[in-house]
């Protein structure tokens, strides 16, 4: 409870959000979307592109079956 006012805040209560407080939020969300823009961009890393190469060729060796017909 706020001792000046006797009031309670808490769920339910409005918020008052000064012009501030909004430019802020929306300039940390035109930050953020750049950000993720920015990093759209960016080439996959070759370490990457590498294991997902041998993850294929696993995937189609496990598919091949074996002289007994069980797969490796």
């Amino acid at each position: 409870m706020d001792e000046e006012t006797g009031k309670h805040g808490g769920v339910g209560q409005q918020r008052g959000g000064t012009a501030e407080t909004l430019d802020i939020g929306g300039s940390i969300g035109t930050s953020l979307r750049a950000l993720y823009r920015s990093l759209e961009q960016e080439p996959v890393p070759e370490l990457f592109l590498n294991l997902l190469e041998k993850l294929d060729e696993a995937e189609a060796a496990a598919k091949v079956p074996s002289k007994g017909g069980v797969p490796l």
